[in-house]
């Protein structure tokens, strides 16, 4: 692209992100980031206490050093309620930044959860989960590397001419953000169980605009499910799936992991895994008619993880396969999330899927 063309087209880009209701932030391992995903996972987990740090890293191989960014940590924790029921809360922290612009959101978050047990007994249980959070988040962007239409000559471009096009505006900006999810989840024995999930994120439709005119945050609606079942002695299969819409957005992840049982037995956390998963995107298709869609590949996915005792290690790659790829030369992201569990003695039998 022309020296020119280049500061045009990425002013275009900038406005249409001021102007328009954005996507949300998402992770390739949203199993690895259960409370970005679903208020009702706070404190659903085998352990007392829950730490997780993800981290990723998109369109490096386009963008280079204006690459996204995304970054999360969460802590959350389960505590005990009568004789067979549980109390959840938590708080995360996410950020991201992209572009010349440095346009970013970064939000904290608490989230609690109640955990009801529905049916069963000491070691096959099915249990009810609702969870509820409350967030601020912070929007804002730097115009110091932006380049404009009037500050470009026959010889390239010239900071010194033409006129701050968001001079006046807010440049950071506060807003609240709430969100409510339910989750259900059965475990039938210790490496079988299955649970699924739904939240919406938004409820309150925060304005997000930078320019004055209020924009509001599209709510963000998310369906998801996994299973755990062994295929055979040492070796299970995790199937796992999500769908998001918000707004004309709609995207499907899904796809599974062979985890290989490592320790002395079949319980012990001790284990490998490794799997493949495929990521389906929605666009407009004007070619068809001012409001037609239509779906398109987006990524396929290659991820590993390995758990020992308390500790999870996730890393996952996102080969591009959109039309992007002429570009990206197929590179999409790359991420890494790492977990650690504090558990201690658990006298009531409780067991929880292995998010």
């Amino acid at each position: 692209m022309s020296s020119i063309l280049r500061p045009l087209v990425l002013s275009l880009l900038i406005f249409s992100s001021f102007c328009l209701s954005s996507q949300d932030i998402h992770f390739t391992q949203f199993y690895m980031s259960p409370l970005n995903l679903n208020p009702a996972m706070t404190g659903v987990m085998n352990c007392k206490t829950r730490m997780i740090a993800n981290y990723r890293n998109q369109w490096a191989a386009v963008l280079a050093a204006n690459a996204y960014n995304t970054y999360s940590v969460s802590y959350d924790q389960k505590i005990p309620v009568g004789r067979e029921d549980y109390f959840g809360i938590g708080g995360s922290l996410w950020g991201d930044v992209a572009g010349e612009s440095r346009f970013g959101t970064t939000q904290g978050r608490v989230s609690f959860s109640y955990s009801k047990k529905m049916a069963g007994y000491r070691k096959k249980a099915s249990y009810l989960v609702i969870g509820a959070d409350a967030a601020l988040s912070n929007r804002s962007i730097s115009a110091a590397d932006l380049r404009w239409p009037s500050q470009i000559t026959s010889t390239g471009w010239d900071p010194t001419m033409g006129v701050d096009e968001l001079a006046g505006i807010d440049k950071d900006f506060l807003y609240p953000d709430l969100a409510a999810g339910l989750l259900w989840f059965s475990v039938i024995d210790d490496n079988t169980n299955w649970y699924l999930g739904a939240a919406i994120h938004h409820l309150n439709s925060p304005d997000v605009s930078f320019l004055g005119q209020k924009v509001s945050l599209y709510s963000r609606y998310t369906v998801h499910a996994g299973v755990q079942f062994e295929l055979q002695r040492k070796i299970s299969l995790l199937p796992f799936a999500v769908f998001m819409a918000q707004g004309p957005h709609r995207t499907f992840n899904g796809g599974a992991n062979l985890r290989f049982a490592m320790g002395p037995s079949r319980t012990s956390n001790q284990s490998w895994e490794i799997g493949t998963w495929y990521r389906l995107g929605q666009r407009s298709n004007p070619e068809k008619g001012e409001n037609a869609v239509s779906l398109h590949s987006d990524a396929i996915i290659l991820s590993s993880r390995f758990n020992y005792e308390n500790f999870g290690i996730g890393f996952s790659y996102d080969i591009n396969v959109s039309s992007l790829r002429q570009a990206s030369a197929a590179n999409g992201a790359f991420e890494f999330s790492l977990v650690y569990n504090i558990c201690g003695p658990e006298n009531r039998g409780v067991y929880c899927p292995r998010f």
